[in-house]
């Protein structure tokens, strides 16, 4: 059965162990949540998984639930990033990057909505991309990866609808973490190449990338009980990068 509407809501995280994921994480728990996370690193109330590995996530997803309670939300935040082209990269690499990016969330999707569906209650929340809408070169495996996620969040919110689960999407844009650090240790959003096309060009409006704890508060939102009516949707979370051209 599902909590009480007043009880803290069970939650996993994957990715927590650090970037938006641990800023989720964080924000969850401040609202009251029990969050446990799913990461290959470790971290508070983290259960060590391989989201690559099908074995694996399910084997962490079955440790999370069962040391939770239930699941009442999903949020999935781990992603990777892995540099190619149509020209220079090949299936091998693609499936590297979907592992992570797609078929963990979807796979963790399957195997936590019947306890949502049996309960009458759950939100579902998958941390996408501007990648999933727009592209740029060398991130064939990531912007594939991404749109197929939103397709799959919109039709797992459609299958859903009808049990009281709702499934959203969040999009950031460019966000201060591990992903934009380069090979030399700089973040690429303190590049002059970034600052050029991106701020002083204004194709940036807000000037600056985010923080991961800013990408927070719309999950916050999504994956809450005040959420009634929002689902099948993609929140862009960019400072205004995609409104320009």
């Amino acid at each position: 059965m599902t909590a009480p509407v007043d009880a803290p809501l069970r939650t996993i995280v994957t990715g927590a162990a650090n970037g938006i994921g641990a800023a989720i994480a964080d924000r969850l728990r401040a609202r009251g949540d029990h969050v446990i996370g799913l990461d290959r690193e470790d971290g508070q109330d983290v259960v060590i998984t391989d989201l690559a590995d099908p074995e694996a996530r399910a084997r962490g997803a079955a440790i999370a639930a069962e040391r939770l309670g239930g699941v009442d939300v999903l949020v999935t935040v781990a992603g990777i990033f892995r540099q190619g082209s149509i020209h220079d990269s090949g299936f091998d690499d693609w499936r590297a990057v979907w592992a992570v990016n797609l078929d963990a969330p979807l796979d963790l999707m399957r195997i936590l909505t019947p306890g949502m569906v049996a309960q009458g209650f759950g939100r579902i929340v998958t941390i996408t991309s501007v990648h999933a809408r727009q592209a740029q070169p060398g991130c064939l495996a990531y912007d594939v990866s991404k749109a197929g996620l939103e397709a799959a969040t919109r039709s797992a919110a459609l299958d859903l609808a009808a049990h009281g689960v709702l499934a959203n999407a969040v999009a950031p844009g460019f966000v201060r973490t591990r992903m934009s650090l380069l090979p030399d240790g700089t973040d690429e959003t303190d590049t002059d190449a970034f600052r050029q096309q991106y701020v002083a060009s204004g194709k940036l409006p807000l000037g600056r990338a985010a923080m991961p704890a800013e990408i927070a508060p719309v999950v916050d939102f999504l994956s809450s009980r005040d959420n009634s009516y929002t689902t099948g949707q993609v929140v862009t979370v960019d400072g205004g990068l995609t409104m320009t051209f």
